[in-house]
């Protein structure tokens, strides 16, 4: 039973709880460096996904792409097609605050965002969305049993990239109280909700707007490990 982005022919080839980053190459060292008994169950336009074992326990981990457009399609059929039950996003994010440190991981509670895209797919008219609890609760306790410091915080799920006025996150931290910015886990959480099912975010701070450090992509792709070790402990 493909779908027109995922060659899986059975729900089978997936498990339960999938990992998903946005980038491929990132899907790929996590399935590399993490996973044993490895199967490649999707390569169509390159948005590579892998099903393999940690510990043990059965896990599956997957690429995204970049933005909600991308990642609203990929966990969508995910969800509704695969009988997905957990979406974790391990992804980076740009800091708005110098409380929060390059490398520091932070679980997003919630996200805000100017987006339109849970109106358009499900009539959703409010500009925060909340990742699922019971998700957040397990990975809160995951982080403290590895020793892993996380913060708690609310981010900001933006469609734009490159921003006229990149200042404007001063204003955005200021009245939404957003700690940093991705792309990707409003939509997420939105599909969650629609189909019944569970999503978390986990970020890894790879640049800071307010301090002007930033990762190289290299960096980004292969050093962001506390956020994935957190993650794996979801596989069932």
């Amino acid at each position: 039973m493909p779908t027109p982005h995922i060659e899986a022919k059975n729900k089978s080839e997936i498990a339960k709880t999938v990992l998903m980053p946005g980038d491929p190459l990132r899907a790929k060292f996590i399935a590399d460096t993490f996973l044993e008994d490895v199967v490649k169950f999707n390569q169509v336009r390159n948005v590579l996904g892998y099903t393999g074992t940690y510990k043990g326990r059965k896990i599956s981990v997957m690429a995204s792409g970049m933005g909600m457009p991308s990642i609203g399609i990929y966990s969508y059929e995910l969800y509704n097609f695969y009988g997905v039950e957990n979406i974790i996003r391990i992804g980076s994010c740009g800091g708005y605050t110098d409380k929060v440190k390059l490398y520091d991981v932070i679980l997003a509670k919630d996200a805000w965002s100017e987006s339109s895209y849970a109106k358009v797919q499900g009539g959703y008219d409010r500009d925060v969305i909340e990742g699922t609890e019971v998700l957040n609760e397990r990975l809160l306790n995951y982080a403290k049993d590895l020793g892993i410091p996380m913060h708690t915080e609310r981010i900001h799920s933006s469609d734009v990239f490159y921003r006229e006025n990149f200042e404007e996150y001063k204003e955005i931290y200021e009245k939404h109280g957003c700690v940093g910015v991705e792309m990707e886990a409003f939509a997420l959480f939105h599909n969650a909700k629609v189909l019944g099912k569970k999503a978390a975010c986990l970020l890894t701070v790879s640049d800071n707007l307010a301090t002007k450090e930033a990762t190289t992509s290299e960096e980004r792709q292969n050093a962001f490990t506390n956020m994935m070790k957190i993650a794996l402990e979801m596989a069932e």
